[in-house]
């Protein structure tokens, strides 16, 4: 009743709507278009009034057109009609005066862009992105966002501009752009790795956490693919993980020092430190009260024992106590952490712990979730866990007194699995299968779909298929031929019958063996007698079977009669073995050359025949099929009672946001169930099936014999194996391979079809919206691209092509006018060259100044290379030598050095110019803007700040250390001026096969002076484990320590990488050896240097002279000294034309000085040094790289 008056009420009101919609009032309209947007939350439909709303968007009054706005940002979509009528309205509103109808509308837009809209206003919204008003720049950049997704094509042209508003002066800017640029990379991240510096500077220099959560979640996603940015992301993200105070600004912190640690090598040093904070962190996040904080640790924890197991395993308790958390949520957070965390020694410890769980489990959904996390436990990685298959399997049998269980299929296929693939252990399998096929009864009384009834469809088939291993396979089949099985589901039927067989064959071949013709003759006639019932079953697949057999029984029992051996044709039906098929088998089957899946095999059906012809009902009139299962109306009473009940069940089931409905919330809607009375039962007492082995005693018994293993190898052992063997166990996780199984464990793996083709395109959505936003953006660099938009990747701009067209033919008679007067052009061309030099100095300021602001290059700011060079050198090279220093000339030179600074950051100078020089001066700025004009990578890129016409070639410090058909080695050797005695060997492993490779191992013969730093209790012949593992076209960087005594000379160490080299046609041991040379310069420590301090060291007699010349060098001067700087690590203390002198120093306190001075197609060296034998090694060095210029 109150249903039926409401919607009368709405009737009416909709009807005064349209009747004060056609009045010329705009204030009347806008009210209306508001009555219909409440209408419209209600859930009724407005689309009819899409023309009204366009009309009140067009108001020139603010008020009412915010109410067109807000109508069309909830009932406008893709499909309305009438929105490309909006297209010249929302370009009209976004170049508006007033900064709010330009808000409104990009407010509006962002909720219903269209392609089209996106491809047409994309243009204007970019322009508004350098509006003067915050506000509206803000709206700007968030809205771009939406058009990229729209159309992707504007993504490129935009982006500069958009890099641009990361360095906005208002905050709120900066933030947006932040995260627009943030929510681009998180799917495709690799197109924006040239973005990191700037975005490292962000996040140093922000105090907005929002921002800085979204930097450091960009992070995250950018270091799996530059290993070397997690070297610089680590110390200021353990900074903020001290100091924050925020949550969630820590627990992101924490989620992307995990993301580096993985990608970094783990055994590098202080990241152990690094993974105990975040651990420790965690862990207070774990043991606070919020629930959603320990929610969060929890899954971050989950992200370490990936990598750090060990450093999670020491938590166990903690998570173990989680699982008594009353939040469900929690509790299954807590089981998959327990999944990481299993090792061969604590597996049975951990599952005995959830076999606890589930008899104390109240309801039956998280019941069945620790079913099924206990079966992912035991059989994650091939059963790697599992010592005694018969502890495992005495689990599945325990499980199987669940009551009310949906995954009996889970615990029959468990069964089924190990069964097949474990051979070992078919034997006992069979004779707890036969238990739980005698006790049946048990299992019988729960007969729904995949309940527990479930594990005789397994035990079945088991007993069938190895019915050699049964002790009394007479006793099994009256078992299975008992009448209560006829109340099983009709597959398990199935099963049941088509077993009786093998087990009958099995018992035939026996009795005929052993001479015992009666009782052959009493088990067949058993089989026609009890076969009957079976073929009266409701199920066809059981009828079928059952009637061949039944007449396959009949015959064998009439060739019984006669006396005629039948038992080695009956068990030759069975003979063969089955192996288990691989998931996607069938997916894998390659389609054979000529075979056209989408081709018809018969003709197509015409569509005429399609719609003449109506398929003919056979059972029944179609009439009556219909009426059948149309459901009676339902009036409001019961509509609201459901309601209740469906809101009452999301309430209590935390997976309600499935799409797709369990099988049980189903049955619970369906109408009736209210009624059903229950039972309860008294289950104080647990069942167990009688014969059934407890778990517990296998528990007992592996604790038994692994200390008696212990013991075993106590004894044999000497103590230097002993000491070997604790090493092993330091290096590894609880999971030691050294746990020998309780028996000879042959596992058969999964079959696949013949020529197969590996794939992984099987998870990937081909519709992902994402997908077509993965373009290129390294070429847009510094706001301007890298090369010119071709014409197609240019946004569409609107023109009016009337007003083009009267102007062309005024343009085209503009120049016979110039050319009659001959004065004006003279004046005109003068007036021009003025104007196009300054333009063209504006131009030189603003590209050194883009530049100077442009973060160095990716591959020179990831560098080891400290960058002391930049600020420090450009002092000391404004620095006057000593030899001719006077106080003024020092005092002037610096200031002349200043300007030459200032002016390399793209900034006038003219502060310190003095009126006497002004001549002077200004050549020289016209000689140094043409420097920065010719130039091609940013100042800061350059070393020591030598600025020259060309651009500086690539260099990389990493050089090749070995390679074959599976692997490439490329090295860096890095001193510390902290350790005098180490240098540290960074080792970048590039997978280039389609193998996996693990197991990787670097050993290095020790010299008397170089040896490789190895784990405390190991030997010298031992190698490094690589701690991680490489699938195909995939690098990672693992960091090396080595102790030196002398560093005076260069040395060779021979080396050797082994690794397993894993694919489908196997895995094999293979070996790379290398040559390892440290180079004297590799011993040497970019160190910068006063000009003062370099003249007193000069002076002060302790260094010992020599000196080099190279000729054949036609390289420019700053490219020789660049090089010096970059591969030998020296800094230049001052440079006059083509002389420079450098510093450098050992990591032994050795002093380096060179004086370098370039001729015209030579270049020669003087050195001084305190040690005579290091000087003449690097100039051997040194001449050997100048020879290359």
């Amino acid at each position: 009743m109150v249903a039926s008056l409401q919607a009368k009420y709405i009737s009416q009101c909709i009807d005064e709507i349209k009747q004060e919609l056609k009045q010329d009032n705009i204030a009347v309209k806008a009210n209306a278009v508001c009555k219909l947007t409440y209408l419209q939350m209600l859930g009724y439909d407005i689309s009819w009034a899409a023309f009204n709303i366009i009309e009140v968007m067009s108001a020139s009054k603010f008020t009412f057109k915010r109410i067109g706005y807000l109508a069309a940002s909830q009932c406008f979509h893709e499909g309305t009609d009438v929105i490309m009528l909006t297209t010249n309205q929302i370009r009209k509103d976004l170049s508006s005066p007033n900064q709010y109808d330009t808000g409104v509308a990009l407010t509006g837009l962002s909720c219903f862009v269209t392609p089209d809209l996106a491809r047409d206003l994309a243009n204007d919204i970019m322009t508004l992105m350098s509006h003067t008003k915050p506000y509206i720049r803000k709206k700007a950049v968030l809205i771009m966002y939406k058009v990229f997704l729209k159309y992707p094509e504007s993504l490129r042209p935009a982006f500069p501009r958009l890099k641009e508003k990361l360095e906005d002066p208002d905050p709120g800017v900066q933030s947006a752009a932040v995260n627009v640029i943030c929510e681009l990379a998180r799917r495709n991240p690799k197109n924006y790795l040239s973005l990191a510096p700037l975005f490292f500077k962000l996040m140093t220099s922000s105090t907005n956490n929002w921002v800085l959560i979204k930097i450091i979640k960009l992070f995250g996603a950018l270091t799996p693919l530059e290993p070397r940015l997690g070297k610089k992301l680590i110390e200021p993200l353990t900074n903020l993980i001290h100091s924050t105070s925020a949550m969630s600004l820590l627990y992101e912190c924490v989620n992307t020092v995990i993301a580096v640690l993985i990608s970094l090598s783990s055994g590098m040093p202080n990241h152990s430190a690094s993974i105990q904070l975040c651990v420790q962190k965690l862990r207070i996040l774990i043991e606070d009260s919020d629930q959603n904080l320990k929610y969060l640790g929890l899954l971050a924890m989950s992200k370490i024992l990936k990598t750090h197991p060990k450093s999670v395993q020491s938590h166990k308790d903690l998570i173990l106590q989680c699982l008594d958390d009353k939040d469900e949520s929690i509790r299954l957070r807590a089981l998959d952490l327990l999944y990481g965390m299993v090792s061969k020694k604590n597996l049975m410890e951990i599952v005995k712990k959830l076999m606890i769980h589930v008899d104390k489990a109240e309801g039956t959904t998280y019941r069945d979730e620790l079913l099924t996390k206990i079966i992912d436990i035991c059989s994650q990685s091939n059963y790697q866990y599992i010592t005694n298959f018969e502890w495992y399997i005495s689990i599945l049998v325990e499980l199987t007194r669940l009551e009310g269980t949906r995954h009996g299929h889970l615990i029959a296929s468990q069964m089924l699995d190990v069964a097949i693939r474990v051979k070992a252990i078919r034997k006992f399998a069979v004779s707890q299968m036969a238990m739980l096929l005698d006790n049946a009864h048990l299992l019988a009384s729960n007969t729904q779909r995949n309940g527990i009834c479930e594990v005789l469809y397994a035990a079945a088939w088991i007993c069938g298929e190895f019915s050699e291993h049964l002790e009394e396979p007479q006793q099994t089949l009256e078992a299975m031929l008992r009448p209560k099985v006829t109340t099983l589901p009709g597959h398990i039927q199935a099963v049941y019958v088509q077993n009786m067989v093998k087990l009958y064959a099995s018992i035939l071949h026996q009795k005929e063996q052993a001479g015992e013709k009666e009782e052959a003759q009493e088990t067949t006639q058993m089989m026609v007698d009890r076969l009957p019932q079976f073929v009266q079953s409701a199920d066809l697949e059981v009828q079928e079977r059952a009637s061949c057999i039944l007449q396959l029984m009949k015959y064998i029992h009439k060739l019984q009669s006669k006396e005629v051996p039948v038992a080695e044709e009956v068990i030759a039906l069975f003979a063969g073995e089955l192996n288990p098929v691989a998931p996607k088998a069938q997916k894998k089957v390659p389609v054979p050359d000529g075979l056209d899946l989408d081709a018809w095999i018969n003709e197509a059906p015409s569509d005429s025949e399609s719609e003449d012809e109506k398929p003919r009902t056979i059972f029944h009139d179609e009439e009556q099929r219909h009426s059948r299962h149309r459901q009676p109306e339902m009036d409001e009473e019961e509509l609201a009672r459901r309601r209740e009940v469906r809101k009452q069940e999301q309430a209590n089931n935390p997976f309600y946001i499935k799409s797709s409905p369990s099988p049980q919330k189903r049955y619970h809607d369906a109408p009736g169930v209210e009624h059903i009375p229950v039972v309860q039962i008294d289950l104080s007492v647990p069942l167990k099936v009688p014969g059934m082995p407890v778990s517990d005693q296998y528990v007992k018994l592996e604790e038994e014999r692994r200390h008696q293993l212990e013991k075993d190898k106590k004894k044999k052992k000497k103590e230097k194996r002993g000491s070997k063997h604790r090493r092993h166990s330091s290096l590894h996780t609880e999971s030691d391979e050294d746990i020998a199984p309780a028996h000879h464990v042959d596992i058969i793996t999964e079959e696949m079809p013949e020529n197969a083709l590996p794939s992984d395109e099987d998870d990937k959505d081909p519709n992902d919206p994402y997908k077509a936003l993965d373009i290129d953006l390294d070429n847009l660099v510094s706001g301007r691209p890298g090369r010119p938009l071709a014409d197609s990747e240019k946004l569409p701009v609107q023109r009016h092509r009337n007003t083009d067209g009267l102007k062309s033919p005024q343009d085209a008679e503009a120049p016979p006018l110039e050319k009659k007067s001959k004065k004006p052009k003279k004046k005109e061309k003068k007036h021009k060259e003025k104007e196009r030099e300054k333009e063209k100095r504006k131009e030189r300021e603003k590209k050194t100044e883009e530049e100077d602001k442009k973060p160095d290059d990716m591959d020179f700011w990831l560098s080891d290379a400290p960058p002391p060079a930049a600020a420090t050198e450009a002092e000391t090279k404004l620095e006057v030598s000593v030899d001719s220093a006077e106080p003024g000339e020092v005092e002037e030179a610096k200031k002349e050095g200043q300007e030459e600074e200032e002016e390399g950051e793209g900034k006038k100078s003219t502060k310190h110019k003095k009126k006497k020089h002004k001549k002077e001066e200004k050549s020289k700025d016209k000689k140094k803007s043409k420097k920065h004009h010719g130039e091609g990578p940013p100042p800061e890129s350059v070393q020591n700040g030598t600025l020259e016409d060309e651009p500086l070639p690539p260099m990389s410090s990493y050089r090749l250390l070995a390679e074959d058909a599976y692997i490439t080695m490329t090295y860096d050797i890095q001193g510390n001026l902290q350790h005098d005695s180490q240098v540290t060997v960074s080792v970048i492993f590039e997978n280039k096969s389609s193998s996996f490779l693990k197991s990787m191992e670097l050993n290095v013969l020790d010299s008397l002076n170089t040896k490789m730093l190895r784990p405390e209790g190991s030997s010298i012949h031992d190698g490094i484990p690589v701690p991680f593992q490489l699938p195909p076209g995939v690098s990672n960087e693992a960091q090396f320590v080595f102790t030196l005594q002398s560093i005076i000379m260069a040395q060779k160490l021979k080396g050797t990488l082994s690794f397993i080299a894993k694919d489908d046609e196997g895995s094999t041991h293979e070996k790379l050896d290398f040559k390892l040379h440290f180079s004297c310069a590799s011993y040497l420590i970019t160190t910068p240097c006063y000009s003062d301090a370099f003249a007193k060291l000069l002076e002060s007699g302790d260094l010992h002279g020599s000196s080099i010349k190279v000729d054949g060098i036609t390289a420019p001067f700053h490219h020789v000294l660049a090089k010096i700087c970059f591969y030998h690590h020296f800094s230049v203390v001052e440079r006059v034309e083509a002389c420079a002198s450098m510093y450098s120093r050992s990591i032994q306190g050795h002093h380096v000085c060179l004086l370098v001075k370039k001729g015209e197609n030579s270049v020669s060296v003087d050195g001084k040094c305190d040690e005579s034998t290091l000087l003449s090694n690097l100039l051997s060095e040194l001449k050997e790289t100048l020879s290359k210029c």
